[in-house]
Parts: C-alpha cells; sequence; structure tokens
C-alpha cells in the first residue's frame, strides 16, 4: 500500500525512511510546469522525471531507495507510486496535495498554478 503523506509530514517521513537509502522526492510534472515552479532538494534527493517516461526510464530509480513522488496536486503521482510500488519498490510514498499543496503548507515562495 502506497503512504499518503501531507507537504508538511514529508520531513518526519524522511526521517522514518532513511534507514533504507537516501530518500527521493520524484517530481513527475512536465517541463513547462517545472519552469513554472519548482522545489529545492532539502534532506533529500530531488529527481525530475515526467509521469509519461516513468517506464521506459525506470532503471534511473533505485527500487531499494525510498520514493516520494509529486506533481500539480497528487493524481499523477499517485499512479506513479503505485506503478513504483506494483515493480518492486518497497518504499513509496504520494505527496497528497502536490505542488500546490507544498505552497500553502512549507514554501509560500512557491509559485501556484
Amino acid at each position: 500500500m502506497v503512504q499518503h503523506i501531507r507537504p508538511l509530514q514529508l520531513k518526519d517521513w524522511l526521517e522514518s525512511v532513511r534507514g533504507h537509502g537516501n530518500p527521493v522526492v520524484l517530481d513527475v510534472r512536465e517541463p513547462s510546469e517545472l519552469q513554472t515552479a519548482s522545489i529545492k532538494a532539502d534532506g533529500f534527493e530531488l529527481i525530475t522525471i515526467p509521469m509519461g517516461v516513468i517506464p521506459p526510464r525506470l532503471s534511473e530509480l533505485d527500487p531499494h531507495q525510498p520514493v516520494a513522488c509529486l506533481c500539480h496536486h497528487g493524481g499523477r503521482s499517485m499512479q506513479v507510486a503505485n506503478f513504483l510500488k506494483a515493480r518492486g519498490f518497497k518504499h513509496v510514498a504520494n505527496v497528497a496535495g502536490g505542488i500546490n499543496a507544498w505552497s500553502s503548507e512549507l514554501d509560500p515562495s512557491v509559485p501556484r498554478y
């Protein structure tokens, strides 16, 4: 089962999974969205791969690393999180509310769109 975490809970989730490897936040938004609003890696590795190219680029991700998936509102990232879980990734979370919630809960300097 994929965990759902709010942006405010990310720091605690990162700490809880750190024993399983360096945590990754996987931003699955499109390049144009990344230009509009992006986050900075803070206590995690940030990887950006658009949702549509996750399958052919799956080898770029380590199934042993904890992965928290992020998108605009949480829908696409939930699909990717389920996809990763089904392919053997053990520690997977979905950032519920996506970057929109990130802006309102964690960092208001991140533009909302």
